[in-house]
C-alpha cells in the first residue's frame, strides 16, 4: 500500500470508529438493550476514551447523548505541514499553488533552487457531499503528496478552503450552461475565478506574485504609446505545444497576468519528469490528472445527472426532420460528438452510422444528428462571440476587422480566421478559413497573434 493511501485509510478507520461509537451511545440508553451494555462500557474504557478524544470526538459520560455521527466523526484535513510558520510579508515573495502533481512540484523545486522565498498552498475545493458519490477524487492522496514534496523542500505548506466560492462561481456556472444546452468549460472559469481570482485577490494579495505549474509563458513588453517604462504582460504559448495550457488561461486580465509566474512554461514535459526524478521528488512518477479542474477523476455525465437529472427528448435527423430516437437530456450531448447517440436510436437507424450531433433546439429538447457531418459546413465556419476578455487591451478598434488565430478547445492549436469586432469592443463575428470539427455555444474561443494569446470570449 502506498504511503499516501495509508493516510486516507487511517482517516477512514478513525471516522468509522467514531461514528459507530457515537451511534451506540445515543441508541443504547434509549432502548435499554442489555446486549449493548458491554459496548457502552467499552466506550468509557480509558484507553478508548483517550483514542476517541485524539480524533476530536467529545466522549460524554453517563447516559448523555453524544454528538451526531456526522458532527462527531469528522476527521478534518490538516491545514499546514511541519514547516509552516506565521507568514511574514517582508520575507515571503511568492505563493505557489501546489496540487500534488509533478508539474507544480517541479515549479516549487525550481523556485526553491533559485533561492526565491516561497510558500506553498493547496486549494481545498472538493465538494464532499457530491464527490463521495460522483468521483474518486483522491484529496487525501493529493494532500499527502503535497506534504511530502513541501517537507522534502522544507517549504511551508498550507491548505486554503475555497469550497463555497468554487460552488458559486464554477459549479453553478457549469450546471446552468449545461441546462441551457450550452457547452461549458469549467477549467477556464476555474483559473479566472478561483485560482487567479479568489486566491489571487485574498491570499495572493500578501505576496509579490502567485506561481503555478501551468504550461504557459509570460513576457513583459513596452506598452505601445504608453508612458516611458510602462509595460504590460503578454500570455505566450508554452515551449511544449502539446502540453500548452494558454487556452485555459485565455480569460485572464492584465491585472491578473501581471501578478503571476509559470516556472515550467519554457520546459518540455519530458524534461519536467527528468527534473523531478533527479531531485527525487515524491511526485516524479505520479500520473497526470485528467479530470475537470479540481474535481478529480470526475464522472461528468453522473455529475450532470446529479444536478439536472434526465429530461428525455427527440433525436432528429438533420436532413429530413424525422425523429429517429430518444435522448436522456440535451446536456449529455455537444456538437461534433459521436459518443452516446447510438443507445438512443431505434434499431433501424443505430446500425447505419456513424451519427454526429450537429445542433440542439433547447425549446424542443431536441438533438439533431447527421451521418453526413463533413458536408454540413456552414455551422462550423462562422461564429458569434461575446463577453470577450482581452489580456492586454483590444487588438483593434471597435468596428474594425483583423486576422487572428482562433482556438476553440484545448490541444488543437489555432486556426486562421478573421475577427470582425463589434462596436462594443467585447463581441464580434469570427469567420474561419477552414471548417472546424465542431463549434458549440458556450465553448470558449481564444484569440492569438502568433504565439501571443490576445484574449477569449464565449461562442454565442
Amino acid at each position: 500500500v502506498a504511503p499516501s493511501r495509508i493516510n486516507g485509510l487511517d482517516n477512514i478507520l478513525k471516522s468509522a470508529h467514531a461514528q459507530l461509537t457515537a451511534a451506540l451511545s445515543a441508541l443504547a440508553p434509549a432502548t435499554g438493550d442489555a446486549e449493548a451494555a458491554p459496548l457502552l462500557d467499552l466506550r468509557l474504557d480509558k484507553s478508548l476514551d483517550a483514542e476517541l478524544r485524539s480524533t476530536g470526538v467529545r466522549v460524554q459520560s453517563g447516559g448523555e447523548r453524544a454528538p451526531s455521527a456526522l458532527e462527531a466523526a469528522t476527521v478534518p484535513l490538516p491545514t499546514h505541514n511541519q514547516y509552516w510558520v506565521a507568514p511574514s510579508s517582508s520575507a515571503d515573495s511568492v505563493a505557489l499553488l501546489l496540487s500534488g502533481g509533478v508539474d507544480s512540484s517541479v515549479a516549487l523545486h525550481l523556485l526553491k533552487e533559485k533561492g526565491v522565498p516561497v510558500r506553498a498552498f493547496y486549494l481545498r475545493v472538493w465538494l464532499a457531499d457530491e464527490l463521495s458519490a460522483l468521483s474518486d477524487c483522491p484529496w487525501e492522496e493529493d494532500w499527502a503528496y503535497c506534504s511530502a514534496v513541501a517537507d522534502q523542500l522544507k517549504v511551508p505548506l498550507e491548505a486554503v478552503s475555497v469550497q463555497e466560492e468554487y460552488r458559486e462561481r464554477v459549479v453553478n456556472y457549469l450546471v446552468e450552461e449545461a441546462r441551457n444546452g450550452r457547452t461549458p468549460n469549467p477549467d477556464v472559469m476555474c483559473n479566472s475565478r478561483i485560482k487567479f481570482g479568489v486566491f489571487l485577490d485574498s491570499v495572493g494579495a500578501n505576496f509579490q506574485s502567485v506561481a503555478s505549474g501551468h504550461y504557459a509563458q509570460l513576457r513583459k513588453v513596452p506598452v505601445l504609446g504608453g508612458k516611458p517604462g510602462e509595460v504590460k504582460t503578454e500570455l505566450i504559448r508554452a515551449t511544449d505545444r502539446h502540453k500548452d495550457q494558454s487556452y485555459f488561461l485565455s480569460s485572464l486580465t492584465q491585472g491578473q497576468l501581471s501578478r503571476l509566474s509559470f516556472p515550467i512554461g519554457n520546459i518540455p514535459k519530458p524534461d519536467v519528469r527528468v527534473i523531478a526524478t533527479a531531485a527525487r521528488l515524491p511526485t516524479s512518477t505520479r500520473r497526470d490528472s485528467q479530470g475537470v479542474c479540481f474535481l478529480g477523476r470526475l464522472h461528468f455525465d453522473e455529475f450532470l445527472k446529479h444536478h439536472l437529472g434526465d429530461r428525455p427528448g427527440p433525436i432528429v435527423e438533420f436532413e429530413t426532420g424525422q425523429e429517429i430516437g430518444t435522448h436522456r437530456g440535451i446536456w449529455y450531448h455537444t456538437n461534433g460528438q459521436r459518443k452516446g447517440i447510438v443507445p438512443g436510436l431505434g434499431p433501424k437507424f443505430a446500425a447505419h452510422g456513424p451519427w454526429y450531433v450537429v445542433g440542439k433546439d433547447v425549446g424542443r429538447d431536441a438533438v439533431f444528428v447527421s451521418r453526413n457531418y463533413a458536408q454540413i459546413s456552414d455551422e462550423r465556419l462562422t461564429m458569434e462571440v461575446n463577453s470577450i476578455s482581452w489580456t492586454g487591451g483590444a487588438p483593434c478598434a471597435p468596428g474594425e476587422s483583423m486576422r487572428v488565430g482562433v482556438q476553440v478547445r484545448h490541444g488543437d492549436g489555432s486556426s486562421d480566421a478573421t475577427l470582425e469586432l463589434a462596436a462594443d469592443g467585447t463581441s464580434g463575428r469570427v469567420t474561419l478559413d477552414c471548417v472546424d470539427k465542431g463549434l458549440a455555444p458556450g465553448q470558449f474561443a481564444a484569440f492569438y497573434d502568433g504565439d501571443v494569446c490576445l484574449g477569449a470570449g464565449a461562442i454565442s
